[in-house]
């Protein structure tokens, strides 16, 4: 493999409902655990909605190995409608032996585009380019996550689609 070569998995699905319907689900981390097909998720946090890069939200996890832990997540991604990522940072209950808010070399996004009247596809992407090697090795560069990301992707669909036939009606 190429040591330039980006690291990253990526999942898609097409969604029965508008753009900013989803984008308003995952822009509030408060709906987080709501979608986490990880299980990993405990609740957020921070009570803010995502309104531009730099916002940062907190939230709260559990990991078998680690135990209850939070995560900053950094954004650094956000064009409104259109997409939104982060990066994870150890908080406050797990620092994993550094000193201050390290972020852990890896990013969770979301693409939305417009895909006919009122649908959209979404395609969530973890990227580990920048995760130290022995870790991107023991989550295979990523793949560990697919079957979560596909289970998240469920969720916020059916988050999504019943949401929008509920402000329809």
């Amino acid at each position: 493999m190429n040591t330039d070569e980006r690291r990253q998995v990526s999942v898609s699905r097409r969604i029965a409902a508008p753009a900013a319907e989803i984008f308003r689900i995952l822009a509030d981390p408060r709906r987080h655990t709501e979608l986490d097909g990880s299980g990993m998720l405990r609740g957020a946090a921070s009570d803010a909605v995502v309104t531009a890069v730099g916002d940062v939200f907190t939230m709260n996890m559990y990991f078998e190995p680690l135990g209850d832990y939070q995560m900053n997540n950094h954004v650094v991604e956000y064009v409104a409608d259109r997409r939104i990522g982060w990066e994870p940072a150890a908080g406050q209950s797990h620092r994993d032996n550094a000193e201050g808010d390290q972020r852990w070399g890896h990013r969770w996004s979301y693409e939305l585009v417009p895909d006919g009247s009122g649908a959209t596809v979404v395609t969530e992407t973890y990227d580990c380019s920048t995760v130290p090697a022995k870790e991107r090795a023991a989550m295979r560069d990523g793949e560990v996550w697919v079957t979560a990301m596909a289970e998240t992707l469920q969720r916020l669909d059916s988050l999504s689609t019943t949401t929008d036939r509920a402000s329809q009606t």
